[in-house]
């Protein structure tokens, strides 16, 4: 698991107006029907982003992420995973989400981001992009391959093995912001992604925060309010123009 109901965004310090939020039901290509939260700003951006949520799927810190990115004047929708085989509920502590996670499929959850996709630019957004956290780090990676038209993907705590096969189809820039000290994947894992897409000339950064752990990206993990920081400054910089090169952090 990777956030406790605890656990919350961290701040990035632009304090925009949300004009809005709610919880709403996004109906796949497929006739898959799935929990949804939208947020929008005040003064949209054009850009718009869909939230990848880790293995608990739609819980509160995804919820909250939403109104973070409506501050920064960024249309979001955060979705649910398990739409398919657990119904529409709550994602508490109680959610029994492993037996779920097992049922999911790259092609399933390709399609219940492109219906996210589409109330984006419904909404108005010209510009959509993706992020995830863990196991919703390397499924936002994935849509840059699997979904037409973004531009750009971003990833946390991702397992570049998951993405491993889709690394040759993948068109959308990407963002690898990878803790420095996740035991849930190797440092040579990224490290080859990063040198698969340098060899494919897509445009791409890898930040590496060294010693950050796992789900560092939180506001209660005071330790870690630098690289939390910065994380967000790649996102926005990123979602300005995912072609530009920066520095690691």
């Amino acid at each position: 698991m990777c956030y406790s109901n605890d656990a919350r965004p961290p701040d990035h310090g632009l304090n925009g107006e949300v004009a809005g939020f709610e919880d709403l039901v996004l109906t796949a290509a497929d006739g898959n029907r799935f929990a949804a939260r939208t947020a929008r700003p005040a003064k949209p951006s054009g850009a718009g982003i869909v939230i990848c949520p880790d293995v608990r799927g739609l819980h509160n810190f995804y919820k909250d992420l939403c109104c973070r990115f409506a501050e920064a004047g960024i249309d979001a929708v955060a979705i649910d995973y398990f739409g398919r085989t657990a119904g529409m509920g709550e994602r508490t502590d109680a959610f029994e989400y492993r037996p779920h996670v097992a049922q999911t499929t790259n092609e399933g959850v390709a399609r219940d981001v492109g219906a996210a996709v589409e109330q984006l630019r419904a909404a108005g957004a010209s510009r959509v992009f993706t992020v995830g956290f863990c196991f919703g780090g390397a499924r936002s990676w994935r849509q840059s391959a699997e979904q037409p038209g973004l531009d750009g993907v971003i990833g946390f705590y991702g397992r570049p093995e998951a993405v491993r096969d889709a690394l040759d189809d993948m068109k959308a820039p990407v963002l690898m912001l990878v803790a420095g000290d996740d035991a849930a994947s190797p440092r040579s894992d990224f490290e080859d992604m990063d040198r698969r897409l340098t060899d494919r000339g897509l445009p791409h950064r890898m930040v590496v925060y060294e010693g950050a752990p796992h789900s560092f990206f939180d506001r209660t993990a005071t330790a870690w309010a630098d690289a939390c920081a910065d994380s967000w400054r790649q996102i926005l910089s990123f979602i300005a123009d995912p072609t530009a090169e920066t520095g690691a952090a």
